[in-house]
């Protein structure tokens, strides 16, 4: 962001890449159409998984892949999926009754529920993160898999060259376990499923749904990779994200107290339930505003999505790029755009979301991505978030542990806050 700041919207961050935070160069790179193909940075993520939605470069499979589990993603499915975020709110707020009148690491338990709430979705099968108060070891692995993953993509002949010699000197690179203990609890279900079908209408019965229609596009293994990339794309993304809103909201008393004037109104008015609905919340405006202005100040991705210039070069702002140079934008520079935002891009006020005309930052909301190769997950977070923050502010008065303290960033790939400690009062309502 400061190189940005210093030298505007190009700026070179290797020999063959530059980082671009122009508006107009989003849908010219990322667009539905883009002849940018993804660069070899994601080879490194990939690695031999042949169904992988984030990390695949073959434009022509992606777009075919995507197809075939689309359906699962969809917002028409989500009133399927609610059920099972409730189950996971309940846990939480009963979890949060507990700890009360402490301190309470916000850090620790809205990831602790992202992931929770993931397994519920995805297999109808909590982790049981919450009930233990503490996961098994998994976040770590994942930490160090973004932290290894990240450096190398950038020197990615490194990563197949320890590939190929991992059968002689062993595993020593990070990245290769991201998946770990995730994957076996992925396959433990999956093949639990497939002994015993079922009728329920989560993430795997979907894409299982998809494998018995089409078993020469979509086979048992993919199922188990789509899901296991279910829970690691949808999980950390979703616990920064609520992390960033609630965070947002106690360091913004006025939109807190509008966002709780808004809760208040609706359950005065019966049209608020608890916990909260989602077709409820989508009504809400200042809390889908407060959701995207947080996640356009603290987008869970921290780097460039680095993406190859196609044959025959383009421009791009005005300058040439030839074939072969990486290109890519970054949420946190492009967000901050004070052309698009206002001179107070650095601050957070939902209420700029509340305009009649929005649609520059609409284009610039790059917190999920863009064009074709847009998170597909992205219905299912907004759904997790848009329930659990209003029944949260519903069910209790939120306030930091220490009003003066500010918590701690730490980008591997994924932009992760510590040292946010809060305090919660249970509400008393009058009665309506």
């Amino acid at each position: 962001m400061s190189l940005h700041s210093k030298y505007g919207p190009l700026v070179r961050i290797a020999p063959n890449e530059v980082s671009i935070a122009d508006l107009p160069a989003i849908k010219q790179i990322y667009g539905s159409g883009s002849r940018f193909r993804k660069s070899d940075w994601y080879s490194v993520w990939q690695g031999h998984r042949k169904f992988d939605l984030f990390a695949g470069r073959d434009e022509k499979v992606h777009g075919q892949q995507r197809k075939l589990v689309a359906r699962a993603y969809a917002m028409e499915t989500l009133k399927d999926l609610e059920p099972y975020v409730d189950d996971a709110i309940e846990v939480f707020m009963r979890k949060m009754r507990e700890q009360i009148p402490g301190r309470i690491d916000m850090s620790k338990w809205a990831q602790l529920f992202a992931f929770d709430v993931i397994g519920e979705v995805t297999f109808s099968k909590s982790f049981g993160f919450m009930e233990n108060s503490k996961d098994d070891g998994t976040f770590a692995a994942i930490g160090r898999a973004a932290r290894s993953g990240s450096w190398l993509g950038q020197v990615s002949w490194l990563f197949w060259l320890h590939d190929a010699l991992m059968p002689y000197i062993g595993n020593h690179l990070g990245v290769n376990n991201r998946h770990g203990g995730l994957r076996n609890f992925a396959l433990r279900e999956t093949a639990s499923r497939k002994e015993r079908p079922s009728a329920k209408k989560d993430i795997v019965g979907r894409l299982f749904q998809t494998s018995a229609e089409k078993p020469g596009e979509m086979d048992y293994n993919d199922v188990v990779s789509m899901a296991t990339s279910n829970i690691t794309a949808g999980s950390d993304t979703t616990g920064i994200s609520m992390r960033a809103i609630i965070y947002f909201l106690l360091k913004n008393p006025e939109a807190k107290r509008r966002l709780i004037e808004e809760i208040d109104q609706r359950r005065r008015k019966g049209e608020l339930s608890d916990p909260v609905s989602w077709n409820e919340a989508n009504k809400m405006k200042y809390l889908q505003a407060c959701m995207h202005e947080a996640l356009r100040l603290h987008p869970a991705v921290g780097v460039n999505l680095p993406r190859v210039v196609p044959p025959g070069g383009t421009e791009i702002h005005g300058h040439y790029f030839p074939a072969g140079s990486i290109v890519g934008v970054n949420a946190w520079v492009v967000h901050r755009n004070k052309e698009v935002y206002g001179e107070d891009a650095e601050e957070f006020r939902p209420e700029r979301r509340l305009k009649e005309d929005i649609g520059d930052m609409q284009r610039s909301f790059f917190s999920f991505g863009a064009g074709s190769r847009s998170c597909i997950g992205r219905n299912i977070s907004w759904l997790e978030m848009s329930k659990l923050i209003p029944t949260l502010f519903l069910r209790y008065d939120v306030a930091l542990a220490d009003p003066y303290a500010e918590w701690s960033e730490h980008c591997q790939f994924f932009v992760h806050q510590t040292n946010f400690d809060v305090k919660l009062t249970p509400r008393k309502h009058p009665a309506t």
